[in-house]
């Protein structure tokens, strides 16, 4: 019976998951209008701003900077500038795996009540089809949530800069409350999955919950054209960490996206759209937003990497989506690791 359920869970679980894609697409385009998913013009959502709601994760990190002690504060509360003798303005620090902080999040450190709330906020910055993916990687990663997360708190939550930021292996993610100037997201976010914990993956990247969005992003290059395609194509794969901003004449890798097709361009839309669904409504359209002013998709190339494909089999494991402001890499050889950085000005410096 064991050996039975080992073989029907993880088929139900894939079924699930591809389920979802299609959830998605169909809420993203019925708020957005299909229409306006075509390049630049695309990008029109205005940003919501501060949520005013109680179960808002700004106002969950309120209630739990007042629930700190002096002593916790100490250690997980700083300035909105903090400078970190090694990793510099630590605030918008991002890395693969690292520790923000020292004290793990299931630990005496924090009490029950402030764990809850910040479980809580962790998933308010997620969108709700996505919590069950991003537990299965924190239990693949590390052991499950709160095994090895820390956190940190800059400013003064419910001021006019405020910062709250979640750091474990293979995610990192933040709310602000829309309170640090041009940057989506509250600057640069990481995830990634190693779901076997062989490091290598297979080249259907099975059990990984964020291969999804590879697939996705391969449907564009099978309705690319040969000359498209070899165009598409970058022979080595770029350093994942190097997801600084170029601006306007940056030299991007890849096919511009206003030399697309409309067929085509509606594939990277919803390759985009694929990408921030992951999180929660404000920020999506906080990130949208820093995209249109930029120039839209228009302004954006898109790159697959042929150097590192898993299985030989074309479906290009690393791609990139960027544009002036705006970088979304994906490796997917060995295994996945995601590094996001949007803005709406190529001013912002990266710390990685």
């Amino acid at each position: 019976m064991e050996r039975l359920l080992n073989t029907v869970s993880p088929l139900l679980n894939k079924v699930c998951f591809m389920s979802s894609i299609n959830l998605n697409r169909r809420k993203f385009i019925q708020s957005t209008g299909a229409a306006s998913l075509v390049a630049g013009a695309a990008l029109q959502a205005p940003l919501l701003g501060k949520e005013k709601s109680p179960g808002n994760p700004e106002n969950i990190v309120k209630r739990l900077y007042d629930t700190l002690t002096e002593s916790q504060k100490k250690v997980v509360a700083f300035d909105w500038d903090h400078m970190d003798p090694k990793r510099g303005l630590l605030r918008t620090r991002i890395a693969n795996n690292w520790h923000i902080t020292q004290p793990i999040l299931n630990s005496d450190f924090y009490t029950d009540e402030q764990r809850d709330m910040i479980r809580m906020i962790y998933e308010g910055l997620l969108a709700t089809d996505w919590h069950a993916k991003f537990d299965k990687q924190q239990e693949d990663d590390t052991g499950g949530f709160g095994e090895t997360n820390n956190i940190a708190i800059f400013g003064e939550p419910g001021s006019d800069q405020f910062e709250f930021v979640m750091t474990s292996r293979h995610l990192t993610l933040r709310a602000d409350g829309n309170t640090t100037d041009h940057v989506a997201f509250g600057g640069p976010l990481f995830y990634g999955h190693d779901p076997h914990g062989t490091f290598n993956e297979e080249p259907d990247h099975y059990g990984n919950v964020f291969w999804e969005q590879a697939v996705v992003a391969n449907s564009v290059y099978k309705l690319l054209d040969k000359d498209q395609r070899k165009e598409a194509e970058v022979a080595k794969t770029v350093r994942e960490q190097a997801v600084s901003f170029k601006g306007a004449k940056g030299g991007f890798q890849g096919i511009a996206v206003k030399e697309l097709k409309d067929a085509q361009k509606e594939a990277v839309q919803k390759t985009l759209q694929s990408l921030v669904s992951m999180f929660r409504k404000s920020d999506q359209q906080e990130a949208l937003a820093c995209i249109k002013k930029q120039g839209g998709l228009d302004a954006c190339h898109l790159a697959f990497y042929t150097d590192n494909d898993v299985g030989a089999d074309k479906v290009w494991d690393n791609w990139r989506l960027e544009g002036p402001s705006f970088v979304w890499h994906f490796r997917g050889a060995p295994h996945v690791h995601v590094w996001v950085n949007i803005a709406d000005s190529a001013e912002v410096k990266l710390n990685a």
